[in-house]
Order: structure tokens, then C-alpha cells, then sequence
């Protein structure tokens, strides 16, 4: 049973969550929901244990029954600048950004998280099998980002980005063996992962 907050209802809190940390490609999307105290529905979950019809499902639902939500990004130019972990805290900061009313405790999944605007914060390993408003911001995050990765998919199908969204499965590294990195790539992922030139080949 997910837990509807952490401070016992005397704090308005938001949960936060990212998707695509460990993808080859693509952005890195997080998610912020806060949640009225009254919340429920059955098939709510971390969005790795919920089909990707139930995801769509949730999603409607969230939006349309939270307080308030936001979804934000950060580039794969960021991500190879700032590196993947202080990319997925921008991509945070941005989602609480938008929040309106201003959450007076952040719950976030994962064991570290960057401060932001002096809020306090609670960090959780696999908060979102644990927390409703994480549970939430899980599967935004993971809707709008597999929304975002079709969308590119058509402009380079050859890397079947609308099924594996970036994740290094072994069909996307034979693309990329094949045909290069394409300007979605994050190139210290992939110079990593593959040793491979870094320039594009149409």
C-alpha cells in the first residue's frame, strides 16, 4: 500500500521523479506531483511495475485529480556537460519549479538530491513503490518521456527508439555500430558504453 505523504498531513508535499537516467539517447525528463490527501487509485505504482496502457491511464488521472504537477527535462546537452546525476537534479529543479502552490517538503526517489530554493527534501531508495506522490511523478515522467521518444523515433527510425526509448538494448547498439551517433546521442554515454566516433553517419 503506497503511503499518501510522509509528514502525517501537516506539510503540503511533492513528490519528484526522473526517467531516463540510464538511456544512450534522449533527455532526461523528471516529474513533480503534489497530491490532495483524499488520492487513490488501484493500479497506481512505480511505472516499471505498470503496463504501458495503465501508464497512459494513470496519467490522465494524475492530471486531472492532482493539486498540482509539472514535467521538465534537461538536454542531451546538458547531461554531457553537467553529467547524467546533476542533469536529473536540474530536470527536478524544473518540474518543482512550475509547482504552484510551492511544496513545503520534496520527497524524492533515489538516495541523493541537490537542494532546491531552500525547501526541505526526504530521499527514498525505490520511493516510488513507497509513496503515493513519488508513485506519481514516476509515471509522468516516464509518459511524457516515452511520448518525447516516438516523436524522434520518426526522424531516425533505424534506432527503433519507439520501443527500446533509448536504452542500450542490443538492437540500438548495432544501429549505432551501423550508422554513427544521430544529434539525440549522448555522447559520454556512448563514447563510453561503445568506443565509437561521435560523429553522425546518415
Amino acid at each position: 500500500m503506497l503511503k499518501l505523504n510522509y509528514s502525517g498531513s501537516t506539510l503540503l508535499e511533492a513528490g519528484c521523479d526522473e526517467a531516463g537516467r540510464g538511456c544512450l539517447a534522449g533527455p532526461v525528463f523528471a516529474a513533480a506531483v503534489i497530491l490532495p490527501p483524499d488520492f487513490h487509485h488501484p493500479l497506481l505504482n512505480d511505472s516499471k511495475q505498470v503496463t504501458p496502457a495503465n501508464r497512459e491511464l494513470l496519467r490522465t488521472y494524475i492530471e486531472d485529480h492532482a493539486i498540482a504537477y509539472a514535467v521538465a527535462s534537461a538536454s542531451v546537452e546538458e547531461i554531457d556537460r553537467e553529467n547524467i546525476l546533476n542533469a536529473s537534479f536540474l530536470a527536478m529543479h524544473r518540474a518543482i519549479a512550475q509547482l504552484n502552490p510551492i511544496p513545503q517538503l520534496i520527497l524524492v526517489d533515489g538516495n541523493r538530491f541537490k537542494a532546491y530554493a531552500g525547501i526541505p527534501h526526504q530521499c527514498f531508495v525505490k520511493g516510488d513503490s513507497q509513496y503515493a506522490a513519488i508513485a506519481a511523478a514516476s509515471i509522468l515522467a516516464k509518459t511524457y518521456r516515452d511520448e518525447y521518444m516516438k516523436q524522434i523515433h520518426q526522424q531516425y527510425p533505424y534506432y527503433n527508439w519507439q520501443k527500446n526509448k533509448g536504452y542500450p538494448t542490443l538492437q540500438h547498439r548495432r544501429a549505432i555500430e551501423k550508422s554513427g551517433l544521430s544529434p539525440y546521442h549522448r555522447k559520454s554515454f556512448c563514447t563510453h558504453f561503445l568506443q565509437l566516433s561521435i560523429s553522425f553517419q546518415p
